[in-house]
């Protein structure tokens, strides 16, 4: 009977494993975390987006309801072994994107595909805690680029 108080003692003063998704990486792109309204350039509303981080900071879900009803979700997460960032979208259209990018010159720049093509989506951290986010499409391999969403986010 001893015994069992004596490992409980013991586990508790044990050192705690780090978190395995403590990097800063992992980190990079919290400034997008919160509730929001979305605008368009023209101050209309385009809906609301809601991001939290989930299992335990090692992914964060998008949860977007446009001003019109769509609806679409996302999980974005660091992979390490990779060394890059992730997004998987679906929406109710049966759209599904598959993204890979990196934080690099302030932004979060996520891009589909090496062929003609292309989706390319950036985050830009803004000031008074505001996020710009631009999708820009392209049918020729990148080459040129057309505006399909541009978006500000202001938290609710």
């Amino acid at each position: 009977m001893l015994a069992l108080p004596l490992l409980i003692a013991l586990l508790a003063d044990a050192p705690q494993a780090a978190s395995p998704c403590a990097s800063p990486e992992h980190r990079q792109f919290d400034f997008w975390i919160g509730e929001w309204e979305v605008t368009l350039p023209d101050g209309k509303v385009a809906g609301h987006n809601r991001i939290t981080p989930i299992l335990g900071g090692c992914a964060l879900r998008e949860e977007w309801t446009g001003a019109k009803g769509n609806q679409g979700t996302s999980l974005n997460a660091w992979d390490p072994d990779a060394r890059r960032w992730r997004q998987t979208w679906v929406d109710q259209t049966g759209t599904v994107l598959l993204l890979a990018g990196a934080f690099e010159g302030g932004k979060m720049v996520l891009q589909s595909g090496d062929g003609a093509s292309r989706q390319r989506i950036t985050w830009t951290p803004m000031d008074g805690g505001r996020v710009r986010q631009l999708w820009d499409s392209s049918t020729d391999g990148g080459r040129t680029w057309k505006v399909q969403f541009d978006g500000t986010y202001k938290k609710q």
